[in-house]
């Protein structure tokens, strides 16, 4: 399983890697194992804001729905409009061509709460 070492990861299971002060946002490996095959993401529009820790989406896999959790603050400025037609994107790649939405990040001090690679494998262990 992989724990890539340049994202900061959730206690919820979501992922951030951030360039500037635009952070892109998956659900991580582990995460999309627990759940099986994903066949509807629900992610919230372009323009909504959120605060860290905040519902942003879900996620339904065969047997069960799950909610996506912000990891930090911001307001979306894209989502992964390819997840509409092919949500698998989220089983078979979550760090790259599966990621569900960029945001603009409202305090990058916010990151600081959350875990790195090793500590979300110990997490998850």
């Amino acid at each position: 399983m992989e724990f890539p070492n340049d994202l900061k990861y959730s206690k919820e299971h979501t992922w951030i890697s951030v360039q500037d002060n635009i952070g892109t946002i998956g659900i991580t490996e582990f995460a999309q194992s627990e759940l099986g095959e994903i066949v509807y993401a629900d992610l919230s529009n372009v323009g909504y804001n959120f605060q860290q820790d905040e519902v942003f989406g879900s996620v339904e896999a065969v047997k069960t729905v799950s909610d996506l959790f912000m990891p930090v603050s911001g307001k979306i400025i894209e989502t992964n409009d390819i997840l509409l037609k092919v949500p698998t994107l989220i089983n078979d790649n979550p760090y790259k061509d599966g990621w569900l939405i960029k945001i603009e990040i409202k305090d990058l001090t916010e990151l600081e709460n959350l875990l790195t690679a090793n500590q979300y494998k110990e997490l998850t262990n």
